[in-house]
């Protein structure tokens, strides 16, 4: 019992000492004050990645391949078509019209809800409100079509036709318009707004060689897309129970007019109007490795520089795999994209090994900003970082497609 109570003392008094250290602690504020606990510091607003600032973006090491110097696009991206990482761009957000390229939201919108093997017969409400000099198949009110024979006008003639008709099965034209918004944004493209489902040039629509990419991605995970947007050749549906062959335009699928098939090419969509110039969203797959790169509106002449500027940077992109680090990403939003570099980032001795298959030990490599004739050191000492210089070249060439 006399132990129990000593025991009992010490607590006691254990207990009376804390509770007087206790009161000797300044209150805080917004007790003495009555007032509202202060709300917490605002979080800081995720970093950027370096595509939302404009020129060319690349981060190369020292035995990574140049880019080419003679790239006359107002923007362009290479992408790794897997991983979505983004290898370089250039102006990548800059919103301009995308022409038929816009189909390829078309289709990862409206696909998935068509049965290929549906039937329907076109109505002239169907082909209403195509736009003057539109692209077209041949769709012929009063004939039936089956949804695949649709989707081959779409992919292979950019038929605005089909399109439409396409739009109408889904439930009309405003509504694919809205869905097509709505899936924009579900897949992180915000630099796009839609105006027409067929892509054709109408005040305010926009989209950006990153969000291009983007869909073309998100065609490329459905093999009813990649079917499509592969077919160089097919027979489409006339009078009378007859049909007529039908040739893909993207010249890098067919070798038409000279351009030349490029090896591996899978396909996905071109594009030209007045407004918007020549688009492009080519993939390609080699040893593995599937490409994507996107160009918009090159400035040299003739209708042939998007393929040949496609054709470079997909020449780089497999040249240069393993040796460069992501400049940013094609995930959505929710998932995680590469800050921005900074002289706190990585250390530059390491950036040149990357992942397994990758790039050389020991290359040094720096993020770099490189604009038209001149470049920027993001991170790195300048004495031995590599500097990347981008210059434009004026290229003669000719030819045409038809409009979006």
């Amino acid at each position: 019992m006399a132990v129990r109570r000593l025991l009992c003392s010490h607590i006691m008094r254990a207990v009376a000492l804390v509770t007087a250290a206790l009161a000797l602690l300044p209150a805080p504020a917004a007790a003495l004050s009555g007032a509202e606990p202060a709300p917490p510091l605002p979080r800081p607003a995720p970093p950027r990645s370096l595509l939302d600032g404009p020129g060319t973006k690349v981060w190369a090491a020292r035995s990574t391949p140049d880019l080419p110097d003679d790239l006359s696009a107002l923007s362009w991206l290479v992408a790794d078509a897997d991983t979505g990482e983004v290898l370089a761009a250039r102006n990548a957000h800059r919103q301009l019209p995308p022409a038929s390229t816009l189909k390829t939201l078309f289709a990862v919108t409206v696909l998935p809800h068509l049965d290929p093997r549906t039937r329907h017969t076109a109505t002239d409400k169907d082909l209403a409100g195509l736009g003057e000099g539109s692209s077209l198949v041949g769709v012929a009110p009063g004939l039936t079509y089956r949804v695949a024979d649709l989707w081959r006008g779409v992919f292979l003639m950019s038929g605005n036709d089909a399109v439409h008709v396409l739009a109408a099965m889904n439930g009309g034209v405003e509504t694919t318009v809205r869905q097509m918004q709505a899936k924009a944004l579900d897949l992180g493209a915000q630099d796009t707004h839609v105006v027409t489902p067929d892509g054709y040039d109408e005040p305010g629509q926009v989209s950006s060689a990153y969000d291009l990419a983007v869909f073309g991605r998100a065609g490329l995970r459905d093999p009813d897309f990649v079917r499509y947007c592969s077919t160089a050749e097919a027979d489409f549906p006339g009078d009378d129970g007859s049909s007529y062959p039908i040739a893909n335009t993207n010249r890098l699928l067919t070798g038409a007019d000279g351009v030349g098939r490029y090896p591996g090419l899978i396909g996905v969509k071109n594009g030209y109007t007045t407004n918007a110039g020549y688009t492009l969203i080519a993939a390609a797959r080699h040893d593995g490795r599937t490409l994507l790169v996107t160009v918009m509106n090159p400035q040299s002449s003739g209708g042939q520089a998007v393929y040949e500027e496609a054709r470079e940077l997909l020449d780089w992109g497999f040249d240069a795999a393993g040796g460069v680090r992501p400049v940013g990403s094609l995930l959505p939003p929710s998932a995680t994209r590469p800050a921005v570099a900074g002289p706190t980032g990585p250390d530059p001795q390491d950036l040149g090994a990357g992942k397994a298959g990758g790039g050389r030990a020991g290359d040094a490599a720096w993020p770099i900003l490189a604009g038209t004739g001149s470049a920027v050191l993001v991170s790195g000492a300048l004495a031995t970082g590599v500097l990347v210089t981008v210059r434009r070249r004026n290229r003669k060439q000719a030819g045409g497609d038809a409009p979006a």
